[in-house]
């Protein structure tokens, strides 16, 4: 899941974006309105967590210019806690409102009961073959017995799954799970993708994860041919 954090008191954002980053969130983080704005519409973010005090734009006038565009969900996250402040977040197109101090956990449960809400066609269990996935409680299974992935192998696990049968290349992938630009003098994602095989088709005999070479990787069950 890919975050877009709109705070400029850099102790805050910088704790938010590790700590989400820990929870398997791929965050980007604006410290101005004007930036929070542009990133918002060059990019699909699941949630956006926008602050209101924020430098040359504030947070309702970036909200009110994103809702021109595009409806991806939105969490204020201020210091203000007036009931007029949260009335007049949440007239100007916002779907959650968190005032500071904030408990991290909240603003977690938070994240994912927006992102439930806007994906009202999408399922929160994935399966392909005999693995199956819960987006929201962060687990997976392959025919019944519980995989043990870090963070980050989850992310990519579950980036796979939304597109079965898309190849998806080492840019993509570096891109959404690692929030970064892909580099060829580096093997993370070839680590990773390693590492997620030997969890996932390890012990086996149907293969899921499958490299297509010169092009990326794919997730989906292929045909088993019958003996003649």
């Amino acid at each position: 899941m890919k975050l877009l954090i709109v705070e400029d008191e850099a102790k805050t954002a910088d704790y938010l974006h590790r700590g989400l980053n820990e929870q398997g969130y791929t965050v980007d983080v604006a410290r101005t309105g004007p930036d929070g704005h542009a990133l918002a519409l060059q990019h699909d973010y699941d949630v956006i967590v926008l602050d209101v005090m924020l430098p040359e734009m504030d947070g309702f006038a970036v909200l009110r210019a994103i809702r021109t565009r595009k409806q991806t969900p939105v969490i204020m996250l201020t210091a203000r806690d007036r009931v007029d402040d949260r009335v007049h977040g949440l007239r100007a197109g916002a779907d959650d409102y968190l005032a500071k101090p904030f408990s991290f956990l909240e603003l977690v449960a938070r994240l994912q009961a927006v992102t439930r809400r806007g994906r009202v066609q999408e399922s929160t269990q994935l399966h392909i073959g005999d693995l199956e996935i819960d987006l929201l409680s962060r687990k997976a299974y392959r025919a019944g017995n519980r995989l043990e992935l870090t963070a980050k192998e989850f992310a990519l696990l579950a980036l796979l799954a939304r597109r079965e049968g898309q190849i998806l290349s080492k840019t993509v992938i570096a891109e959404q799970v690692w929030d970064m630009s892909f580099d060829s003098d580096t093997n993370v994602v070839e680590v990773a993708i390693k590492r997620l095989r030997a969890k996932v088709d390890g012990p086996y005999e149907h293969k899921l994860l499958h490299t297509i070479r010169g092009m990326g990787y794919v997730l989906e069950m292929r045909g088993v041919r019958e003996a003649p």
